[in-house]
């Protein structure tokens, strides 16, 4: 029997898949401090913002743990954390546009992460994409 043998890049987490994770990295340590220090001292004030941000925060870390892992399994990890977090910019981008009286405060991924410079809109582009450069090929 022989083995079938991949040719090109399948490591995400080599190469500048390195400076994707360290990104990855310091956007969950911003969204998780940011929406810690909101959720505790006044999560009265914008509820929705609020957790829209914690929930940001945990797609940043699974993101980075799944560009990590070299594996199959964390491919398919940052693969859903990749696609949910660019519904979810996109998504919450628009509705924060079209209706700024749910957000009196702003989320990682309002206005399409204009507070971050754009960056949370492009990161899940640039996952997405080194997703698709690094996979397995026969």
């Amino acid at each position: 029997m022989t083995e079938a043998r991949t040719t090109g890049p399948t490591r995400t987490n080599a190469g500048p898949g390195r400076l994707l994770i360290a990104v990855y990295l310091l956007f969950a340590i911003a969204a998780t401090s940011r929406a810690s220090l909101q959720i505790i001292t006044r999560f009265d004030e914008a509820p929705l913002a609020y957790l829209l941000s914690a929930l940001a925060a945990v797609v940043y870390i699974v993101a980075a743990v799944g560009l990590t892992r070299a594996g199959h399994a964390g491919r398919q990890v940052a693969l859903a954390c990749c696609l949910v977090e660019l519904v979810g910019v996109v998504g919450v981008g628009a509705f924060s546009l079209a209706r700024p009286d749910l957000f009196p405060d702003e989320t990682v991924w309002s206005g399409f992460g204009s507070g971050y410079g754009y960056i949370p809109l492009a990161l899940p582009v640039l996952g997405l994409a080194w997703l698709w450069f690094t996979r397995p090929r026969m």
